[in-house]
């Protein structure tokens, strides 16, 4: 496991720093005040050490959850559980994930949008301000996004991949593996925006206001309410984009690292 967790660590720290000025694109089109307000195209590394530290453990936590609990259920070639067991092990590593990855996202997220404050004064001051519980917020909404994409992208990512094993006669090589990750994270990322947007807003939510509670529906009406369908997928480009590239060398650094390491 200790490779599985190392695989995993070095696979997400590669795909966040390398993707992360489409990621400041996206948080900055959702953002209540708007793109040019929230910075526009400068200071597009903002929050970048927020990233750095919360990366590899986080991208490692999930592997571990996601390889330890397809090994303890049932799972086989010829098993038609298996998409559930993916399903199951994909959301519990998401759970698990998101104790590390909320906490780096929030202040990531708000570094984002003020480009003139550093990493550590918004750490302070939404601990000053909000104490731990600040640190979470967005929690659930973060949870509510990850594991319909979860149980989007990893079945089809594994049944993409059978059907290329099977087209072809022998089992996909890392590239094909890699290429569909892209296009299960890209198809995942579209349908999942409205809650990443929701997520967002939650995570950007002035202390005290009704987003700030962390109401996803709430969140999502007042969106629809206030700019309609495209409020709803703000930012569902540089998204598809940031997840497909992402899932292409996430999944494909993954099984290359582990392939080298096992």
């Amino acid at each position: 496991h200790y490779f599985v967790l190392k695989a995993g660590g070095v696979a997400g720290v590669c795909v966040d720093l390398i993707l992360f000025p489409l990621d400041t694109v996206k948080t900055r089109l959702q953002s209540p005040q708007g793109f040019r307000k929230a910075g526009g195209f400068r200071g597009i590394y903002a929050g970048v050490p927020s990233t750095a530290i919360g990366s590899f453990p986080n991208a490692a936590a999930f592997f571990i959850t996601y390889e330890n609990v397809k090994s303890v259920l049932p799972h086989g070639s010829s098993s038609y559980l298996s998409p559930a067991t993916h399903m199951v092990a994909a959301s519990l590593g998401e759970v698990v994930a998101c104790l590390i990855r909320v906490p780096s996202e929030v202040i990531k997220q708000r570094a984002q949008v003020s480009p003139s404050s550093s990493t550590l004064r918004i750490l302070s001051h939404t601990l000053y301000h909000e104490g731990i519980q600040g640190l979470y917020r967005g929690y659930k909404s973060t949870v509510l996004r990850e594991i319909p994409f979860s149980l989007v992208q990893f079945p089809l990512w594994e049944s993409l991949k059978d059907l290329w094993s099977w087209k072809q006669g022998h089992v996909v090589d890392s590239w094909q593996s890699a290429v569909c990750g892209a296009f299960a994270g890209g198809f995942a990322a579209a349908v999942t925006t409205p809650l990443d947007v929701a997520k967002t807003r939650i995570m950007l939510a002035k202390a005290g206001s009704s987003n700030a509670s962390g109401n996803v529906l709430a969140a999502l009406g007042g969106i629809w309410r206030t700019q309609g369908l495209s409020g709803l997928f703000a930012g569902v480009v540089p998204r598809m984009a940031a997840i497909s590239l992402g899932g292409f060398i996430f999944l494909g650094t993954y099984e290359k690292t582990r392939q080298l390491l096992l």
